[in-house]
């Protein structure tokens, strides 16, 4: 790790990595490797998620390659200095800000979306200029090993490396010096993963999660609640750092959403062959054990041997029920009720900031309220999940949920330091900053500085 690490460094200090050339034909590069490869990729997700051709390509290998197209046509202007006037005590000066890349940096992935939470960054990464050690998460090993193949079969150690391993070897990787570390995955890891950075006051992107809420209220179009709300909870076994963790329903309409909503597991959800499957056995047992079986009201058989777990649905949940005190991330959906969106508000206030809030309401009112009383990473109105589809938004957390962000403008700058400098004339220099200072230059000092 420390001789890969080191040539970069070494690669780095070359400035080979700095031009738009090089920028362009390593994304050009990169983006081609994925076309070529996209079904090796999507086997390998099916090896390991038991994704589908449709969830893989669309939350997974598209979702980059789309990634790529954007990036490659709006990079020459993301690197342009940006230039301000200088102020009025700074005559004859311009002021600009210049992006440059950071340096070395590491990318730690998660097991969730093993291929798209790598390679996202990845393209954040070359596009601002930098290297990049790349440790896939060890939880699904196929996609770790295509990961592999294709960096570092593709790529010079000295640019671009993937390093494989257990939980020992992101342990060894967070004791050397890198100039940006990037974490996708639990708040408890990345509390050891920013601790680690401390050391060498390195700074730190957190991709973490929590348990982002539902409110549904009175006024909500329950169809297309319990359609957008179903995707976005059963997408990739409910693996998703952005799914709806469990929703808060008006009391009124509590009954008509669950009818709603089985209604569109019945139709949807149900077969075994497209539904994901949960990552390890471990996992598995964890969800097993927040399924309080007096609350089920809907719930397919397990089948453990296969870590299939399809669409969980409670009732009657309290903010005492075990499922309630960690974030879930699997196919349980918890239901709470609400008589007023007071309550809800004044609830969550008193919780951790969600990565990802959601709203179902037709009230315009209750819109502004919830989103201007509550803090949280990301999150739709009347949608669910399709906030990550744009390049244009910032992807992160706040809070516990995470901070830093990424995707498109975004990624290239978190892998880039904003370098800010003034340029002056010197055909004209104005005296009045140098001593002697006397009554009059103070009077000009301060009509200048109001």
């Amino acid at each position: 790790m420390e001789k890969i690490l080191e040539s970069q460094r070494q690669f780095f200090a070359s400035d080979a990595t700095k031009s738009y050339a090089f920028r362009i034909a390593q994304l050009k590069k990169l983006k081609q490797l994925l076309i070529q490869h996209q079904q090796a990729i999507m086997d390998a997700l099916y090896a390991d998620l038991h994704k589908g051709p449709f969830e893989a390509y669309t939350t997974e290998v598209g979702f980059n390659i789309r990634s790529i197209g954007h990036t490659l046509t709006q990079l020459k202007k993301w690197m342009q200095p940006k230039r301000y006037k200088g102020e009025i005590f700074l005559p004859f000066a311009n002021a600009y800000v210049q992006p440059e890349p950071k340096g070395n940096v590491l990318l730690i992935g998660p097991f969730n979306y093993p291929f798209q939470l790598v390679i996202e960054p990845l393209i954040g990464a070359i596009a601002a200029g930098n290297t990049a050690i790349i440790k896939p998460s060890e939880f699904t090993p196929k996609t770790e090993a295509i990961i592999e193949k294709l960096i570092n079969e593709n790529f010079d150690a000295s640019y671009l490396y993937v390093i494989k391993g257990d939980a020992k070897v992101t342990s060894e990787l967070l004791k050397l010096r890198f100039d940006h570390i990037f974490f996708t995955g639990s708040t408890k890891v990345g509390q050891i993963v920013y601790e680690a950075a401390a050391k060498f006051l390195t700074p730190v992107t957190l991709e973490l999660g929590g348990k982002s809420p539902t409110i549904i209220d009175e006024t909500a179009n329950l169809k297309v609640a319990a359609e957008r709300i179903a995707f976005a909870k059963f997408t990739n076994a409910g693996q998703t750092c952005i799914a709806p963790d469990y929703v808060y329903v008006h009391a009124t309409i509590k009954d008509a959403f669950l009818k709603a909503f089985q209604d569109v597991i019945q139709k949807r959800y149900l077969n075994k062959q497209t539904f994901g499957r949960i990552v390890s056995d471990r996992h598995y047992q964890r969800l097993l054990g927040l399924i309080d079986a007096k609350k089920v009201v809907f719930q397919p058989k397990p089948i453990p041997e296969e870590r299939y777990m399809g669409p969980t649905i409670l009732s009657q949940v309290t903010w005492q029920d075990k499922v309630m005190q960690e974030e879930i991330f699997g196919p349980i959906l918890p239901i709470l009720t609400f008589n007023t969106i007071d309550e809800v508000i004044q609830t969550l206030k008193g919780k951790e900031k969600p990565l990802a809030l959601y709203l179902f309401s037709e009230n315009k009112q209750t819109q502004k309220r919830v989103w201007s009383s509550l803090s949280f990473g990301n999150g739709a109105i009347n949608d669910a999940l399709m906030q990550v589809a744009t390049s244009q938004l910032p992807f992160g957390g706040v809070g516990q949920s995470g901070f830093g962000s990424y995707h498109g403008v975004h990624s290239f700058q978190t892998f880039s330091h904003q370098k800010a400098y003034i340029k002056k004339s010197t055909k004209i220099d104005v005296p009045i900053a140098y001593p002697p200072y006397d009554e009059m230059k103070l009077k000009v000092i301060k009509k200048l500085m109001k």
